[in-house]
């Protein structure tokens, strides 16, 4: 079976753009003895019109289609507006419990953070994903759930220095051309922000629902909002809002202290009329666990780290519920 690399999708990516028509505005005009006032009233001319018919274009194609993951029954996104938030320990930790708190259920990881990819290091995979007699990439497997993410396709700390239809053309081939078999979740880990790549997935595959993560931090919470509003604008349902690093608690004196504030996504859930899945407290163990790629909820199934990963998936699969029905 042979492998996917990062050279082989550099390669398609690049056929990808280069095929992509380009307009060079003015470029049939001829030189001579023509003024500059003429010569750049001519080029917005045909700047003006090329432009009105790229908007026809658009027009007549409208949005893309949306169509279902082969084998995925539904799509849970985890977002975040502002990055260092804990997203991606979040999305790791909740795909492992929902299957945790349902042993029949399957759950598989996609990380679309290209230029910043975490899932490779959170669930302790390495190496280039093979390829299928179709020619999908594989996921890696670890913990029982499959992964897909361009870590497996660059070293640690090789930069993606990509422009946008590059990164927009590896996001498609992230959710077109990988074999997920059969799977009951698909936990997409969102790049932060919301930009094109947000816009890419949220307009491709049907979702069923958005988790937005953020600490209680007000400048956290103002990208929060942001988030929130965006799924809303392209009609997936948000599921709701978790409040991550919510509360530091001394392992000495069991002290608890609101580093970063106390209740600020609670508060900002009830303003915007959405649900609060949970609180994620601040603890030395997620992140050690994390950096070892041993995430809580394998490792330390027994912690009140790992019970509260397992009582958010809990509020994630009602969520789901009431949105379906």
């Amino acid at each position: 079976m042979a492998l996917f690399t990062y050279s082989k999708l550099s390669h398609l990516l690049r056929l990808a753009v280069h095929k992509a028509p380009v307009l060079r505005a003015g470029a049939d005009m001829k030189p001579g003895a023509v003024s500059w006032l003429q010569l750049k009233r001519s080029q917005r001319s045909v700047d003006s019109k090329a432009q009105q018919e790229r908007q026809k274009q658009q027009m007549a194609r409208g949005l893309p289609k949306q169509k279902p993951i082969a084998g995925v029954k539904q799509v849970i996104v985890v977002a975040s507006g502002k990055g260092g938030v804990g997203k991606s320990t979040t999305a790791v930790n909740l795909a492992l419990a929902l299957m945790a708190n349902d042993q029949s259920k399957s759950a598989g990881l996609l990380d679309v953070d290209v230029y910043g990819p975490s899932v490779p290091r959170l669930m302790n995979l390495k190496g280039n994903p093979e390829l299928s007699d179709d020619n999908r990439m594989v996921p890696l497997t670890n913990y029982g759930v499959p992964c897909m993410s361009m870590g497996f396709l660059v070293e640690d700390a090789s930069p993606i220095v990509w422009r946008g239809l590059m990164v927009m053309s590896a996001v498609e081939r992230l959710l077109r051309q990988v074999d997920w078999g059969s799977l009951d979740y698909l936990v997409v880990d969102m790049p932060p922000g919301t930009g094109d790549v947000q816009l890419s997935v949220t307009q491709n595959i049907p979702i069923a629902g958005a988790v937005i993560v953020s600490t209680p931090q007000d400048i956290a919470l103002l990208d929060a909002h942001r988030g929130a509003e965006m799924f809303k604008k392209v009609n997936v349902p948000v599921l709701g809002l978790v409040q991550n690093m919510s509360v530091f608690q001394c392992p000495n004196c069991q002290h608890q202290t609101h580093i970063f504030g106390s209740d600020g996504a609670r508060q900002l859930a009830d303003t915007l009329g959405i649900s609060f899945l949970g609180d994620i407290p601040l603890h030395l163990n997620i992140r050690e666990m994390s950096d070892k790629g041993q995430p809580v909820v394998v490792s330390c199934p027994d912690s009140a780290e790992a019970a509260a990963y397992r009582k958010l998936a809990s509020a994630v699969t009602q969520r789901l519920q009431e949105v379906n029905t």
